[in-house]
């Protein structure tokens, strides 16, 4: 890789959000040059650029815009070293309720992206941030059974997590625009050559996330424990899912990036795994175990795309660019316990939250 190259900026698309702001984070803290591209309109996204700003000053660049705006997507792109595209609809729910613009945001504006980068910085890889949605609902009511205060798979094929080859079952508005996303990005690859990966990520957690009731369900049930408000439960609590700290996922997405060459049209499943797997009942004893005191409960019914089970098996990217998960969960949920608490705190809630940009 030329000077020329190397000194060009990684652009982060959704850098202001969860998890890229934190993937911006480790890559400035590396000295890498960085430009986040967000159309700030979530909750939490201007105070994650103004903590970025704060810790980094030059390196971290924020552009505002939108990725459903090509022309924009166009100058965002074209002076990137790199592409990491985690601009996204991230709810379910958000897709029920307006899935015109789920498939504006996800499908149409991953293609925007991948059209930018073919037409005017070919050479630029580029890593799509994927969803363990793309699998479906995975298990019928009948597969399952409850272990404790878990569902269970009974097919043993599915007791190690689940493994990229299981077939693709698009289910919810946003498992459609996410999938097709995901398949596009794949398919670049194979059919003009670009040097892309996409990333099927399970719940990853962590500060700096600002959980609420349709995405980011750690946080959010932490979050509700903390305000003394009541949490509500869709479904039976037994659901399933592996947690990854956000900072292990940062590292494999750094871990892809650099070996983009070898991995280059390869889907990955980004996960915790079985190890790093909780119910969304054993979360609940969990934040009563270290609060002291239990959130107040009700549920209601299951809501469409809901997976009764889902862990991830990622022995492929272990293979390919030898990640692997080094927090364990109880430490990580710790961490974000701890951040919240700081941050929604009355002292916390006090602190200038706004940035100029």
């Amino acid at each position: 890789m030329s000077t020329d190259t190397l000194n060009r900026p990684i652009l982060i698309t959704g850098g202001c959000g969860f998890i890229g702001c934190n993937l911006a984070d480790a890559l400035a803290m590396r000295g890498d040059k960085v430009v986040v591209f967000d159309n700030l309109s979530r909750a939490g996204v201007r105070e994650n650029a103004q903590w970025l700003k704060l810790r980094h000053g030059e390196l971290v660049s924020i552009m505002t815009g939108d990725i459903r705006d090509a022309i924009s997507v166009i100058e965002a792109v074209r002076g990137a070293r790199a592409v990491l595209h985690l601009a996204a609809q991230v709810a379910v729910t958000g897709s029920l309720q307006e899935p015109i613009d789920d498939f504006e945001i996800n499908a149409r504006g991953t293609l925007n992206v991948l059209e930018a980068i073919r037409i005017h910085n070919p050479s630029a890889p580029m890593i799509f941030a994927s969803t363990n949605k793309v699998y479906g609902r995975l298990v019928q009511d009948s597969e399952i059974e409850q272990v404790g205060n878990r569902h269970v798979p009974i097919n043993a094929r599915l007791s190690g997590g689940v493994t990229e080859d299981v077939p693709l079952d698009f289910y919810s508005p946003y498992g459609c625009s996410k999938g097709a996303a995901d398949q596009y990005v794949r398919d670049y690859a194979r059919v003009y050559g670009m040097d892309t990966a996409v990333l099927r990520m399970s719940c990853i957690y962590g500060p700096r996330q600002f959980g609420t009731e349709d995405q980011g369900w750690l946080a959010h049930f932490m979050l509700r424990s903390i305000l003394g408000e009541q949490l509500t439960i869709f479904g039976d609590g037994l659901q399933v899912r592996d947690a990854l700290h956000v900072s292990d996922a940062a590292a494999a997405w750094i871990a892809v990036l650099e070996n983009i060459g070898s991995v280059r049209g390869r889907v990955f499943n980004l996960g915790g795994g079985p190890e790093n797997a909780i119910s969304l009942l054993e979360l609940i004893d969990q934040i009563a175990l270290m609060r002291g005191v239990a959130p107040a409960l009700s549920f209601d019914q299951w809501r469409p795309g809901d997976q009764p089970w889902y862990v991830s098996r990622f022995d492929a990217l272990t293979s390919a660019v030898g990640w692997m998960p080094q927090v364990p969960l109880r430490e990580g949920l710790q961490s974000l316990l701890e951040w919240l608490e700081g941050r929604f705190s009355p002292a916390g809630a006090n602190a200038p939250r706004e940035l100029r940009l």
